[in-house]
């Protein structure tokens, strides 16, 4: 009789509690996922449910290819189909290579997720006693020191992390047991990496002199995600008062009422929500700042790595970071859907223009007398009086005929653009970038 084996008793259980859906298992080909995805293999429950697997290749170390074609050919000896996505990571994004790694990885992850599928991770109680570390070292409230979630949404699916308590010698053990092949990527000995110092320099000291560390994080984790998930009923609440369905804008000066507890989770989840990334300890109090001392004709911007968030007219607009607009920027335009510098498009109702116009963006001091209108105005003063976001103002297109500035955008147009616009038989459709 065989004796039983305490990670597939672990993971019989889990499908049990989860007994709908389609099973994914992110594969890294390291000890952790190879022992989850071996064992799930061996599980009639995980077979029956379409289990599969995917294996992201970062690029980062010249043997990545080759570790993508090892997890490939390790899935078809399991007799499971294996996806590979191959990612780029952005090494200049100014979050760090780790941040940037994961974002990639995640976001990759999401987009390969079926309708209704569970992606499963090796992450154990070991990972999550690193994460609470790390939280709380990067200055996390009680949702970031409450850990890594079992279930949360991804894409079309739900991520799951089904041996969050379960020790990561079980898994060890397992691949010893049954001599499993494993990836072994030299990047994760690089103490550079707060994640891989926390595990190889810190974590191994405390145990020496606290031997029960681990769980005594874990415990207070435990404590963090009850008060978390009590706290989020609240600003769950408050975030229907705050936000405004029309511009996904929030109240600034209501949000910063907030006691601080909920005013946290509820910026980070409004952030996610967008797809946007959340702000370190600084970043937050330089935001409270810019909030309470708020002044009219002001229009702070508050950067970080994959955010801007914009305080404008007593409210917080978040919007990805924008790419550099070249001042001399301009372009040929005969009607076609034309891509404008900052990801934004302008397009025309009509037929082909017979006559090119100059499309270009604002570089100081243009005018222009709107039709109808007795005055020449400045498109500074047009812009404020129409309230168009600061954002958008450096991006919204010109467009010229011999040399005169006939129309700015879809907003304003002089009576000679009027004229040209309705002899060509169509309007300019500016879509902004955000």
């Amino acid at each position: 009789m065989s004796k039983p084996d305490p990670l597939a008793d672990r993971l019989r259980q889990a499908l049990r509690d989860r007994p709908d859906g389609p099973l994914c298992v992110a594969f890294s080909g390291g000890p952790d996922s190879t022992a989850l995805l071996h064992a799930l293999a061996q599980l009639r429950e995980a077979r029956v449910r379409q289990l599969r697997a995917v294996h992201v290749d970062h690029g980062l170390h010249p043997d990545s290819g080759r570790w993508a074609e090892q997890a490939r050919r390790y899935c078809s000896v399991l007799e499971l189909d294996c996806t590979v996505l191959r990612v780029n990571v952005d090494v200049h994004s100014g979050e760090g290579l780790e941040a940037a790694a994961r974002h990639a990885r995640y976001a990759a992850m999401a987009d390969a997720l079926r309708a209704g599928e569970w992606l499963m991770l090796g992450h154990h109680r070991e990972d999550q006693a690193e994460t609470v570390l790390l939280k709380l070292l990067r200055g996390g409230g009680p949702e970031g020191l409450g850990g890594m979630r079992e279930i949360r949404s991804l894409g079309q699916g739900q991520l799951w992390r089904p041996l969050l308590t379960t020790p990561r010698a079980v898994l060890r053990g397992y691949v010893e047991r049954h001599h499993l092949p494993v990836i072994d990527d030299p990047s994760n000995a690089d103490i550079r990496l707060s994640r891989n110092y926390l595990r190889n320099e810190i974590l191994p000291r405390l145990a020496q002199h606290w031997p029960h560390a681990v769980d005594s994080i874990l415990h207070s984790a435990t404590h963090s995600r009850a008060a978390a998930d009590a706290l989020r009923v609240q600003w769950m609440a408050e975030l229907e008062h705050l936000r405004d369905p029309a511009t996904d804008s929030l109240d600034a000066k209501a949000w910063l009422a907030l006691p601080a507890a909920m005013r946290e989770p509820l910026l980070d989840h409004w952030l996610h929500a967008r797809g946007l990334t959340a702000p370190t300890f600084a970043q937050r109090r330089q935001i409270e700042r810019q909030v309470g001392e708020a002044r009219a004709g002001r229009l702070p911007c508050i950067h970080w790595p994959g955010t801007d968030l914009h305080v404008w007219k007593d409210r917080l607009w978040a919007l990805p970071p924008r790419p550099p607009i070249p001042e001399d920027w301009q372009a040929r335009w005969q009607g076609e859907a034309l891509a404008l510098p900052d990801g934004g498009m302008l397009e025309w109702s009509g037929p082909p223009l017979s006559v090119p116009l100059i499309v270009r963006l604002r570089r100081g001091g243009e005018r222009i007398r709107p039709a109808g209108d007795r005055h020449t105005r400045e498109l500074r003063d047009l812009f404020q009086k129409a309230t168009m976001p600061p954002w958008q103002r450096a991006a919204c297109p010109l467009i010229y005929a011999d040399g005169e500035l006939i129309a700015v955008a879809d907003r304003w147009r002089s009576d000679p653009g009027d004229t040209w616009f309705r002899q060509a038989g169509g309007e300019p459709c500016w879509r902004p970038a955000d």
